[in-house]
């Protein structure tokens, strides 16, 4: 698709930063609240322009979580296209920077759609109950971490401390830690209510699960971050997302080892880490995979058990793509 101008938003918590380019040719720049009302406001002022029509421009802006709602929303309501871009994708596209403000990185944005305009991937929104499924998991997940903060130190505390002081320390914390255990138990409840309420969720979600080491907190990340395998529908990107690819890093006659890259989200990853722990002990192909691999060809534990991560990605993504569960004596019939 072609465009004739292009958009570069700087979101922050308060304002929207917008610079305006038709073709190579900056315009001008604006800076509005990030509301509804001042948004649709500006929108209104690009229709003024000569030539402008919504169908003949892009609006990119980076992914900056929760910020961006109110943009998203406001263009997606005027069927808009729009390009939802990571930081560091921006960034490094652009090579050496110096200086930055919210009006410069602006319009760095729109620069970066004019030059990447061949190749941009336009945003597409989530259904709205993925985008509560989503909601919930997050919520239950600062949970933990509550629940986390304040058990540590009260262990910690029992190996350093006197017992009246640990007692009493315990004492203090006891009723807000069984009110955050009822919480979790409320939000493991919602999510499966909204799963079994949704015929596609529902069905996704048995066949994640039928994978053995796959619980129901990493289907539902899965799910929720491959926004239900049509973002991502490939496991060799979803490994590369998850941070469990290795790339190698060759230069000349200097050959290193393969690494996996610190780009990553880093939640997925550690559930699909946790999952490979549990499908060793319990899954008999990976368990002797495992052993065969550590015990007689003496491979690193830590680069067998992502090869482990890596074949459950791979088994997942072939249930979804298949549509049908996971059978661990499955045989291939040949014709």
């Amino acid at each position: 698709m072609e465009f004739e101008f292009f958009i570069g938003i700087d979101v922050s918590k308060n304002e929207l930063d917008f610079a305006v380019q038709q073709g190579n040719c900056f315009l001008f720049h604006r800076e509005i609240a990030n509301e509804p009302l001042a948004i649709n406001t500006f929108l209104k002022e690009l229709g003024r322009l000569p030539g402008f029509k919504l169908s003949n421009a892009v609006f990119c802006m980076e992914h900056t979580g929760i910020y961006n709602n109110h943009g998203l929303m406001c263009l997606h309501k005027k069927k808009a296209h729009v390009c939802l871009e990571a930081a560091t994708q921006i960034k490094s596209s652009l090579g050496k920077l110096r200086g930055k403000n919210d009006k410069i990185d602006s319009i760095r944005i729109a620069g970066y759609a004019y030059k990447e305009r061949e190749t941009l991937r336009l945003w597409n929104p989530k259904r709205e109950v993925v985008q509560q499924l989503a909601h919930l998991a997050a919520t239950r997940l600062r949970l933990i971490t509550v629940k986390k903060q304040l058990k540590v130190p009260l262990k910690e505390h029992s190996l350093f401390s006197r017992n009246k002081t640990t007692r009493q320390s315990a004492a203090i914390c006891s009723h807000s830690l069984k009110a955050i255990d009822e919480d979790i138990v409320r939000a493991d409840k919602a999510i499966g209510q909204l799963i079994e309420a949704d015929t596609e969720l529902s069905r996704l979600f048995a066949l994640v699960t039928s994978v053995s080491g796959i619980g129901k907190v990493t289907a539902v990340q899965v799910i929720v971050t491959t926004n239900e395998f049509k973002d991502i529908n490939n496991p060799k990107k979803f490994a590369c997302y998850s941070g469990i690819a290795p790339f190698t890093d060759d230069s000349g006659k200097v050959v290193k080892k393969a690494r996996v890259s610190h780009m990553a989200n880093k939640k997925v990853k550690t559930l699909l880490h946790l999952s490979a722990i549990v499908a060793i002990q319990y899954n008999t192909d990976l368990k002797s995979f495992y052993k065969r691999k550590v015990e007689q060809e003496k491979k690193n534990k830590m680069s067998v058990i992502n090869a482990i991560r890596n074949k459950l990605i791979l088994r997942i993504f072939a249930c979804v793509n298949q549509n049908r569960p996971y059978e661990k004596n499955y045989q291939r019939l040949i014709a």
